[in-house]
C-alpha cells in the first residue's frame, strides 16, 4: 500500500505530523490515523480535518516509555494506563519518527523538571520602583539566552546518543554482512559503508564537544556581562536621580518666583490667567508649603498660594473680606478648628475595658504558586471558584469590611463639625482611609458563608458597635450596620464582582455607603472604587486603587469629587495619589484636597477661583487660590512585626480574638479560618472543603424546599401549565439565593431611592439574653 511520505520536522524542531497505522482491535486491526507531536505531546486523528474539533487520544512522552518492536513496528506506552502499537510503511519513515519522540521526550522531561522550580526565579523587586528596570530585562535576557543554549546543547547531547546508539546497530549489521560470503564488489562497498559510519560518529562526536565548550565559555563570560549590566544600570540610576533634584529645584525657582509675584484678589486675574496657561510640575513637597503642586490631568485643577497678607488679615479686614468673595464669619471661624478640632474631654483617652491582643502566630514560609491555580480562571467570576487557603489572610470579608472604621475618629470630628463643608471633609478622608490597609494586603479575605456574622462591639472604648451579615452567596453581597454614640450612623451592602484579566485582577465593588449624623441630619452617600492586584503571572503582587468617588450630601446638595490616580510609570506624580474639590450645591468651590490614600490626606481653603488655560488642547484648567495646606488624616504606623502576621494592623489584629457572646454563626467561631491562623493549613484546607459542601448541601435542600412551594399542580391540563410557568419562575430564582437574612431586610431608601439591606434590629438584644435559637447551623 502506497502512504504519502512522513513530512519532516517544523525548522523549530517542535513539531512532527504524518500518516501512520495504530492498533485498534483484532477485528479491524491497524488503522490509519494523522499523528501530531507538539510540545511533548503526541496526539491522533481520524483525518486531518479533525485536527480544529476533535481530538481521538493524547500520550505525554515525560513519562512515556518508547520500544522497537521491529522494522515497522513500534510501542509508545505511559504505564498501562496508555499504550499505542504503531505501525509506519517503511523503517526510514519508523526511524525519524522514533528520532522525533527521542528528541521531544527529552525535551518535555527538561521542561517538566525546569517547571518544579520556576517559583524560585521570580523577580521579587517592587514594581513602584521604575529604576533599572532596563538592566534587570537586560540580565533576565542574558539568563535566558544561556538557557536556550543549554537547551540546544541537551537536543544535540541527545541526538548524539541515539546517532551512537544506531551507530553501533549500523557496524553490527555491517559486520554481520562482512562474515557473508558475497563477492569481491559487494565486500568493497560494504567496508565503505562501514568506514563512513565510523567518520560520522566522530564528526558528530566532535560537534557535540564543541558545543559543551561554547556553552562553558559562554556561562564562563555571563559574569562579566552581568558586572556590566550592573554598572550601567547603577549609572543610570544616578543620572535619574540627578535629573530628579535638577527638576525639583527648578520647580522650587519657579514657585517661589510665582509666590513673589502674586496680585492681591481684586488685581490677580491676569496673574492667575497667565499661571493657568503654564503646567506645573508634581513633586514632593514639604508641609511648610502654603499650596498644593499643580495637577497634571487635563480635566483637573491647579492650585496657588492666596497672598500671604490674607493669613495675618485682623478680625475687622476679616469681616471685609467675607463680604467682599462671599465667605462667611462662621466658615472662616471653622477653618481654624478643621486643622485641629480636639476631641472632647471623654473622648481623648477611654481606658480600654479590656487588653486587645497585639501579636498573631507568624504567617509559615510556604511556597506558592498563584499562577498554577489562576491560569484557568480567565475571564471567570473568581467567587465561584474554590481557592484554597494558601491564598487567603485569616480573616473573613466581613471583618474585612468591619476594618473600615479603623478611622472611625474622622466621624467623631465630623458630627462636632457645624459646616457641613467641613463636615464633607472628613467624610471625605474617611472614605479614602479604608483604602490605606490594601497597600500591603495581597492575601484573599475568606468568603462568608451564607448566614455567617460578624460583631465589632467597641462601645465602652471607643463609642461605637457594628454588625455584619452575609446576606447572599450568589452574586455575594455583604450587610454591615455600625451606631456611633458620638452621633452617626454607618451602613453599606457590598457585592463584589471579580475578574481576572491573565495579569492582573480586577474587584469592582457595587453597592453603596451611607453615613447619616443625627445633630444635623446630613445624608452622605457614596460608592467604592475599583481594586487591581498586578503581577499575577511573575513577580510580587502589589495593589491599586483606581476611579472617581462623589460623596454626595443629600440634604445640602454639597458633593466631594475624590479622583484616585491609576499608577502609572511614565507618571511624576507620586504613587498612590488622590485629589479632590468640595463644592456645595451651585457648584463653588471651598476647599481642595490632597494626598494619598495609604499615607495621609490634606486640605486646604479656597479663597478664589478662576479658569485658565492649559495649552493642552485648548482644556481649561480651574486655577485655586488656596490657604495653606493642613492635615486631615494620617495612616497609623504598622505594629512590629507586621511583616509576618500578613501585615494586619492592629485593629487588624484584634478582629478574630475569641470574645464571649458572640453569636453561632460569628466569623470568630469559623473552624477553617481558626485553623489557618494557627498556621495548620492543610487542616484548613480539609475543614474550607467540608463547610463549602455543607453549605451546597443546604442550597439544594433551601431550592428544593422552593421548588415544593412554587410548584402547586392542580388537576387537568390547566393545572399542569401552571404548575410548569410555576416551575419555571422558580428556575430563574435559582441564580439568586432563596434566602432571609436574619438580622437585616432589604427597604429603599427614601433619601437616595436605593434599595439595600437594612439592621432591622435584634441583635444585641439577642446578644443580651443569650437567646441565639434563630441562628442556623452553618459551621
Amino acid at each position: 500500500m502506497s502512504e504519502p511520505k512522513a513530512p519532516t520536522p517544523t525548522p523549530a524542531g517542535d513539531t512532527y505530523k504524518g500518516w501512520l497505522f495504530k492498533w485498534t482491535n483484532y477485528i479491524k486491526g491497524y488503522q490509519r490515523r494523522w499523528f501530531v507531536l507538539s510540545n511533548g505531546l503526541l496526539s491522533y486523528y481520524r483525518t486531518q480535518a479533525e485536527m480544529g474539533h476533535t481530538c481521538r487520544g493524547t500520550i505525554n512522552l515525560a513519562t512515556a516509555n518508547i520500544a522497537v518492536e521491529d522494522s515497522c513496528n513500534f510501542v509508545i506506552s505511559n504505564g498501562g494506563a496508555q499504550t499505542y502499537h504503531l505501525k509506519a510503511s517503511s523503517e526510514v519513515e519508523r526511524q525519524r519518527w522514533i528520532t522525533a519522540l527521542e528528541l521531544a521526550k527529552a525535551k518535555a522531561v527538561r521542561n517538566q523538571a525546569e517547571s518544579d522550580d520556576s517559583g524560585d526565579e521570580c523577580p521579587t523587586s517592587p514594581p513602584t520602583s521604575g529604576q533599572g528596570g532596563g538592566a534587570r530585562n537586560s540580565n533576565s535576557e542574558v539568563q535566558s539566552t544561556l538557557r536556550t543554549l543549554g537547551s540546544k546543547v541537551e537536543d544535540l547531547s541527545t541526538c548524539n546518543d541515539l546517532i551512537a546508539k544506531h551507530g553501533s546497530a549500523l557496524q553490527r549489521s555491517l559486520s554481520e554482512l562482512e562474515g557473508v560470503r558475497l563477492g569481491g564488489d559487494t565486500d568493497g562497498k560494504i567496508r565503505q559503508v562501514t568506514e563512513r559510519a565510523t567518520l560520522f560518529r566522530i564528526t558528530s562526536n566532535a560537534m557535540i564537544n564543541a558545543c559543551r565548550d561554547f556553552l562553558a565559555l559562554a556561562q564562563a563570560h555571563s559574569k562579566r556581562w552581568q558586572k556590566a549590566l550592573h554598572s550601567e544600570r547603577d549609572q543610570r540610576i544616578r543620572l535619574e536621580e540627578t535629573l530628579e533634584q535638577l527638576a525639583k529645584q527648578h520647580n522650587h525657582l519657579e514657585r517661589a518666583f510665582r509666590g513673589a509675584t502674586v496680585l492681591p484678589l481684586s488685581q490677580s486675574n491676569p496673574a492667575l490667567n497667565s499661571l493657568g496657561s503654564a503646567k506645573g510640575d508634581a513633586s514632593d513637597e514639604d508641609d511648610e508649603n502654603e499650596f498644593f503642586d499643580a495637577m497634571e490631568d487635563p480635566a483637573g485643577f491647579i492650585t496657588v498660594p492666596a497672598d500671604p497678607k490674607y493669613h495675618r488679615r485682623s478680625g475687622s479686614n476679616i469681616s471685609g473680606l467675607s463680604a467682599e468673595t462671599g465667605i462667611d464669619d462662621q466658615s472662616l471661624c471653622d477653618e481654624q478648628s478643621l486643622g485641629s478640632n480636639p476631641e472632647s474631654p471623654q473622648s481623648l483617652e477611654v481606658e480600654p475595658v479590656r487588653k486587645r491582643r497585639t501579636k498573631i502566630p507568624d504567617k509559615p514560609n510556604y511556597s506558592l504558586n498563584l499562577w498554577s491555580i489562576m491560569k484557568n480562571c480567565i475571564g471567570k467570576e473568581l467567587s465561584k471558584i474554590p481557592m484554597p487557603v494558601n491564598f487567603n489572610e485569616p480573616i473573613s470579608m466581613l471583618q474585612r469590611l468591619s476594618e473600615d472604621l479603623e478611622y472611625y475618629e474622622l466621624l467623631d470630628k465630623a458630627a462636632k463639625c457645624q459646616s457641613s463643608l467641613e463636615q464633607l471633609c472628613y467624610v471625605a478622608a474617611f472614605t479614602v482611609s479604608s483604602y490605606s490597609t490594601t497597600v500591603h494586603r495581597t492575601g484573599k479575605p475568606f468568603n462568608p458563608l451564607l448566614g455567617e456574622t460578624y460583631e465589632l462591639d467597641r462601645l465602652r472604648e471607643s463609642g461605637y458597635r457594628s454588625l455584619c451579615e452575609q446576606v447572599s452567596h450568589h452574586p455575594p453581597a455583604a450587610a454591615h450596620h455600625a451606631i456611633s454614640e458620638r452621633g452617626w450612623t454607618l451602613r453599606q451592602e457590598i457585592s463584589l464582582a471579580s475578574k481576572f484579566r491573565g495579569k492582573y485582577l480586577s474587584i469592582m465593588p457595587l453597592g453603596s455607603i451611607q453615613c447619616v449624623f443625627e445633630k444635623s441630619n446630613n445624608h452622605y452617600s457614596w460608592k467604592k472604587v475599583t481594586t487591581t492586584v498586578h503581577n499575577i503571572i511573575v513577580g510580587k503582587l502589589w495593589i491599586d486603587q483606581s476611579g472617581e468617588i462623589d460623596v454626595v450630601n443629600h440634604r445640602t446638595g454639597d458633593c466631594c469629587h475624590l479622583k484616585f490616580a491609576p499608577y502609572s510609570y511614565f507618571s511624576r506624580d507620586v504613587a498612590r495619589k488622590v485629589t479632590g474639590v468640595v463644592t456645595d450645591k451651585e457648584g463653588k468651590a471651598h476647599y481642595v484636597l490632597s494626598g494619598t490614600w495609604d499615607e495621609k490626606m490634606e486640605f486646604s481653603r479656597v479663597m478664589q477661583s478662576n479658569k485658565g488655560e492649559n495649552g493642552t488642547e485648548g482644556k481649561q484648567k480651574t486655577v485655586y487660590q488656596t490657604l495653606k495646606a493642613k492635615e486631615l488624616w494620617k495612616k497609623n504606623p504598622l505594629p512590629e512585626g507586621a511583616e509576618t502576621m500578613y501585615y494586619f494592623s492592629s485593629l487588624a489584629l484584634t478582629l478574630n480574638e475569641s470574645e464571649e457572646g458572640v453569636a453561632p454563626t460569628d466569623s470568630r467561631r469559623r473552624p477553617d479560618q481558626q485553623l489557618m491562623e494557627a498556621g495548620r493549613w492543610d487542616e484548613a484546607n480539609a475543614e474550607k472543603q467540608r463547610l463549602e459542601e455543607k453549605q451546597r448541601s443546604v442550597r439544594r435542600e433551601r431550592e428544593r424546599e422552593a421548588q415544593r412551594a412554587a410548584n402547586l399542580p392542580e388537576e387537568g391540563a390547566e393545572g399542569v401549565e401552571i404548575g410548569t410557568e410555576a416551575s419555571q419562575a422558580s428556575d430563574e430564582s435559582v441564580h439568586q439565593d432563596n434566602y432571609e437574612a436574619m438580622w437585616f431586610e432589604r427597604t429603599e431608601d427614601v433619601i437616595t431611592g436605593e434599595s439595600m439591606h437594612v439592621y432591622k434590629g435584634g441583635y444585641w438584644e439577642a446578644k443580651d439574653h443569650g437567646n441565639w435559637d434563630m441562628c442556623p447551623d452553618i459551621y
